[in-house]
């Protein structure tokens, strides 16, 4: 590697002390070392912050910015990216974590890339259940995550989206905005405004891993009579109104018809009858603009 970077990681905690100094060791043991480690806690109410501190005694140059009130997800990050100094940013949840090589490999695929305007480098990872045992691979051999222009693989549905082992140009992020602090998740609705203007580039290698458990994100978007569960849905409501201003061609139109089919059935299953209807007015209204 011809230069050195800065690489900020931003660590965003909330009631993750059975996981949280895993994901902080990760970080430090990184064979690349010119990190910067931002770490937010999000008003845990166990005992993470404790955790934290202690660690921190061991690594007085790390910033730790204690959130007074719960802000979520979106808001937290973006705190932590207008104190962002590295030409590269992470954004690692501190139940998951990264392996030895994964900064020096996205580092790597930045530098050797033959595209142009490339904004975010992605990998494979790995799942792992609450003891930190692989339980499987993210990507499997049959799925053919993709490189360059991926707005419409990431529109449509075409490859399941994988943000774990992902860094972003940090310059990138902060022009598009940072994440849509109106949104209760961040990955789809960045992925596409990212790509629209800007290449991604995919590394076939395992570079981090996620943990599955029962408080994980992704278990929340099934459960029936949940407030979270309707965030979550009306999040993925407001995505799709912007792909659909993003789009330019009939083509586009068609493809994302794909992923609000996949949508509407988490709708259905979670018995959100009033936005199943709106979303399948979006349906009709994207077949329109696909004629």
């Amino acid at each position: 590697m011809h230069h050195q970077p800065l690489v900020t990681i931003v660590c965003l905690c909330y009631n993750h002390e059975e996981f949280v100094i895993e994901a902080l060791d990760s970080v430090i043991n990184q064979d690349y070392k010119n990190i910067e480690l931002i770490i937010v806690d999000d008003f845990s109410s166990d005992n993470s912050v404790v955790l934290i501190e202690k660690w921190l005694i061991n690594h007085p140059e790390v910033l730790f910015i204690k959130n007074s009130f719960n802000s979520g997800n979106t808001k937290s990050f973006n705190h932590a990216l207008k104190k962002a100094n590295g030409t590269y940013i992470i954004d690692l949840a501190t139940d998951d974590r990264l392996l030895p090589n994964c900064i020096s490999s996205q580092l790597k695929a930045f530098e050797n890339s033959q595209f142009q305007d490339l904004a975010v480098v992605y990998a494979n990872f790995n799942l792992i259940d609450k003891e930190g045992k692989i339980t499987n691979v993210y990507f499997q051999e049959n799925e053919f995550p993709q490189s360059g222009n991926v707005y419409e693989m990431v529109i449509s549905r075409s490859v399941k989206l994988g943000s774990i082992a992902t860094i972003y140009n940090t310059e990138v992020l902060k022009k598009v905005g940072g994440y849509d602090e109106s949104l209760a998740y961040e990955d789809l609705d960045i992925w596409v405004r990212i790509s629209r203007n800007y290449n991604f580039e995919y590394i076939n290698e395992v570079l981090a891993e996620k943990r599955e458990i029962q408080t994980s994100l992704s278990s929340q978007f099934l459960k029936k009579n949940n407030n979270q569960t309707k965030f979550l849905h009306q999040s993925t409501l407001k995505i799709f109104y912007k792909i659909l201003e993003l789009n330019s061609s009939k083509k586009e139109n068609r493809l994302v018809i794909n992923r609000m089919y996949f949508e509407l059935h988490k709708f259905i299953s979670a018995r959100e009858w009033k936005l199943s209807f709106t979303l399948f007015q979006l349906i009709i209204k994207a077949y329109i603009k696909s004629i």
